[in-house]
């Protein structure tokens, strides 16, 4: 199930445009949603060796840590695996938040800190 994140949860400084796309995002058919037949494509590997720390992550970023994220929602299906590209956009913040909702005390804002990472990792 994916939950609507009340305002009082979203990241301080989180801008209109980054709250439009989330909206967006969850009201759009469960992309994010947890899927049984997400498998890795053909000729790649589901191993995320991308980034091993627990920097703070959010929407708007590119580079290694968004591919680590990525590749680990891939991985525990919360995310397709065409979606792994680099790029925090609206379908991985959709797909971060319901990790999050999935795994509490973690708080669906949508931000991937040290206990996102944590339970990331330790999934």
């Amino acid at each position: 199930m994916i939950r609507k994140t009340p305002p009082s949860y979203r990241a301080a400084g989180a801008s209109a445009l980054a709250a439009l796309a989330l909206a967006t995002a969850l009201a759009a058919a469960p992309g994010a949603a947890a899927d049984e037949n997400n498998t890795p494509p053909p000729g790649s590997s589901p191993v995320c060796a991308f980034y091993d720390g627990d920097g703070p992550t959010a929407f708007g970023e590119q580079g290694d840590r968004v591919f680590q994220v990525q590749c680990m929602l891939a991985n525990r299906r919360y995310l397709p695996w065409e979606a792994v590209n680099g790029t925090f956009d609206t379908q991985t913040l959709a797909a971060v938040q319901h990790f999050q909702a999935d795994h509490p005390p973690l708080l669906p804002d949508g931000l991937v800190g040290p206990n996102t990472w944590s339970a990331l990792w330790h999934a």
